[in-house]
């Protein structure tokens, strides 16, 4: 389904991705434990999508439906689950769910991944390096070599 929306909107397909379901399911076990929507339940985004190598990555956040169909509809029609939904070069989903136990409340997560591509090298105020030019091997003719110099 989520590939399906990304298609419609220019963006590319995902597959699912066992690093991502964890981490899902992780954040939505939290979720659920404590009865809290909360992104930071087990600490910080950052810190929990790392294990997934993901140069970018977004996270979707819901309680209270009791379909993924609803979940991402839900995720449509709110700018910035949209927004997430359509992280550009994704590649990778992963998602999850689980029920609260005191109010049966189910919570959902979502982990949108795209492949690690490493930055440019920069120098200076942001231009990019540029590439090392070619050296041709130097051509003298020297009537003298004294001490490496050639005269």
């Amino acid at each position: 389904m989520i590939s399906g929306f990304r298609l419609k909107h220019g963006e590319g397909r995902v597959v699912m991705d066992a690093t991502l379901d964890r981490i899902a399911l992780e954040q939505a076990k939290a979720m659920a434990a404590r009865d809290k929507l909360d992104h930071e339940v087990l600490g910080s985004f950052s810190s929990r999508i790392a294990p997934s190598k993901a140069g970018r990555a977004a996270e979707n956040i819901a309680y209270g439906y009791d379909s993924f169909e609803k979940t991402l509809d839900q995720w449509i029609t709110s700018s910035e689950h949209r927004k997430n939904l359509l992280l550009p070069k994704a590649s990778r989903v992963g998602v999850a769910s689980a029920q609260s136990v005191t109010s049966h409340r189910t919570y959902w997560a979502m982990e949108i991944a795209g492949d690690y591509e490493p930055p440019p090298q920069l120098v200076g105020a942001g231009r990019k390096t540029p590439p090392a030019p070619k050296r041709k091997p130097s051509v003298q003719s020297c009537r003298i070599k004294l001490l490496g110099l050639c005269l």
